[in-house]
């Protein structure tokens, strides 16, 4: 598709869909989210021809949320390999919320639960290199940086404050692991990491970059540069797929049909393998927290398109 029809399309798609905007809810259980203006709404696309298309809000901050799991998966599985993690971490969906306890009656195993959910990127924290903590959020930080092409990605502060004070789900689910044996260590610390990288900011067009280099199993067309291994790359669009959408996967699988992750801060995070990296930004959200402009949006994009891998 030429670039001027992409645009084109992509102003048709935010137009359409823009609507469900005023139908979601801002996240409130951290209080700074509850600040998100509900109307906002962005969407970019970077083709594989190195193309950059936004409409909307495309250069409007928030936090990553769980947007940045895939980058501790990608640091976990850079610095300790795929078996280590493996091992950790299990990749089937759970069908539950996203930070939920009741993964199984049984004793919790890794097998229980994935890194798309809160209690997996906790643990693997706990995988990535560093003397200390302020060092393995820091590289975690600098991969970010490197992916979206952005050194500019910083902590919000006060979201990262107002997730420290309030996240007691957060803290139940590091001791459950803790006390099953799964990680070790000073839980506050793995915490506070945990809490600070899900408060980076970016932008739909950092998430497109970041998507962009998965689509690419890795490498950067745009920079000739491999960012990351590509079985490394695969694993983690994979990964996306099965479980990248909280309990909504399996639906998002038939409706878009693309990996994609999401996060309460309105961002979704799309890798179309072979073709494009997408970002969309609109923080009203649907009851499984998934940004319900964002969905629409892409499955528009994907009948369009064609972008389904299925």
């Amino acid at each position: 598709m030429k670039n001027e029809n992409l645009k084109q399309l992509l102003q048709e798609t935010l137009d359409k869909c823009s609507h469900y905007t005023r139908e979601g809810t801002v996240a409130s259980y951290i209080p700074e989210l509850a600040k998100a203006a509900p109307n906002d709404f962005g969407i970019c696309v970077i083709s594989n021809d190195g193309a950059v298309e936004c409409v909307g809000d495309c250069e409007k901050k928030f936090t990553m949320q769980s947007v940045i799991k895939p980058i501790i998966l990608l640091l976990a599985l850079e610095d300790r390999g795929a078996e280590a993690v493996n091992s950790l971490c299990g990749m089937e969906a759970t069908g539950k919320p996203f930070d939920a306890f009741n993964y199984s009656d049984r004793a919790l195993q890794s097998e229980h639960i994935n890194p798309m959910i809160n209690a997996g990127a906790i643990a693997l924290c706990t995988l990535i290199k560093g003397d200390s903590y302020d060092e393995k959020f820091s590289r975690l930080l600098d991969l970010a940086r490197r992916l979206a092409n952005n050194p500019s990605l910083d902590v919000d502060e006060s979201v990262y404050l107002s997730e420290k004070a309030t996240g007691n789900k957060n803290r139940a689910l590091a001791y459950m692991l803790k006390a099953y044996g799964m990680i070790g260590g000073d839980m506050e610390e793995v915490l506070d990491m945990y809490f600070k990288a899900c408060s980076i900011q970016a932008t739909a067009q950092d998430l497109a970059s970041i998507a962009f280099v998965l689509a690419n199993h890795g490498s950067d067309p745009r920079r000739a540069e491999r960012m990351i291994r590509e079985d490394h790359a695969r694993q983690v669009n994979a990964v996306m797929a099965i479980c990248g959408m909280y309990d909504g996967s399996g639906e998002f699988a038939l409706r878009v049909g693309i990996p994609a992750k999401s996060g309460v801060g309105g961002g979704i995070m799309a890798s179309v393998p072979g073709r494009m990296g997408i970002g969309t930004y609109s923080p009203s959200l649907d009851k499984k927290g998934n940004s319900l402009a964002g969905v629409y949006a892409l499955e528009l994009l994907s009948e369009r398109l064609g972008l389904s891998v299925y």
